[in-house]
């Protein structure tokens, strides 16, 4: 009871799970890596390893998954994300501006972040960001409605979801740190309605005036191409990478092209 009094009502936000943090005594930069629905921390373990030693890490589980709080009433958009983020920072006195490292749905919390707290972030690379347009103010058919109708349908049918995820797992289609069962479906299509399906990200991004690396993999079934080419267009801030022979996961070569990033944009070495 205080629990939901203290969070909901009175709007204090949760402090998330620290995965990894790691703080060399004079870091050169600090990356904040924000994984996507249905994962945790631990997806970011590859490419944490091939990061320099004198680069600050840290790495959460976002709100209602690994092992941060789990609320049953939250609706985990990318609003409440952010604010569960900024809290947990505070709590690790973190003074460098971040570079923020987002994947799927954690690109969009990484958008949400800078928007509402520019001050702290110093750069972002969005790996499979799905930003999708707004679907009420179309008509024709179009990617972005059939996707979310396909997001809907999901939502609709849960235990069937949890089933193909964890044949997805098995198969490896999906990271191996994907875990969505019977248990926990419900917070995954709590954060899909709030925070992929109604969303303002695309519109968001292309107002930004951080430097933006964005990611995305050929082979991507989830993301729409077009709708990161108009972010480039519209932002003179943001670029956009490639990755051939790599889908939506953070498996393989698409493991290599991010650490590869996020080396490119590091300031040089302390002297």
């Amino acid at each position: 009871m205080f629990d939901v009094l203290l969070h909901k009502y009175l709007r204090v936000p949760y402090a998330l799970h620290v995965h990894v943090v790691r703080k060399p005594q004079r870091a050169r930069a600090t990356v904040l890596f924000l994984h996507g629905i249905g994962t945790s921390g631990v997806t970011w373990d590859d490419v944490v390893k091939g990061l320099p030693k004198d680069v600050a890490i840290i790495a959460v589980d976002l709100l209602g998954f690994g092992k941060s709080p789990n609320p049953e009433w939250a609706k985990y958009s990318s609003a409440t994300q952010a604010r569960s983020l900024i809290a947990t920072l505070l709590k690790l006195n973190i003074r460098q501006r971040l570079v923020i490292v987002g994947h799927s749905m954690g690109a969009l919390v990484a958008v949400e972040a800078a928007k509402r707290y520019p001050i702290i972030v110093k750069s972002l690379v969005l790996c499979s960001p799905p930003f999708y347009e707004d679907i009420e103010k179309r008509f024709l058919p179009n990617r972005d409605r059939a996707l979310k109708d396909v997001y809907r349908l999901a939502k609709n049918h849960p235990d069937r979801f949890a089933a193909v995820a964890t044949l997805a797992v098995k198969y490896k289609l999906v990271e191996k740190t994907v875990n969505v069962t019977a248990d926990n479906v419900a917070t995954y299509m709590a954060a899909l309605e709030s925070s992929i399906i109604n969303q303002a990200s695309l519109q968001d991004v292309k107002r930004l005036r951080k430097p933006i690396h964005i990611l995305h993999g050929a082979l991507d079934p989830v993301v729409i191409k077009k709708n990161l080419d108009s972010i480039v267009k519209a932002n003179p801030s943001a670029e956009l990478t490639v990755v051939y022979l790599a889908g939506h996961s953070l498996m393989g070569p698409y493991v290599t092209a991010l650490t590869k990033k996020i080396k490119e944009i590091l300031p040089a070495k302390n002297s």
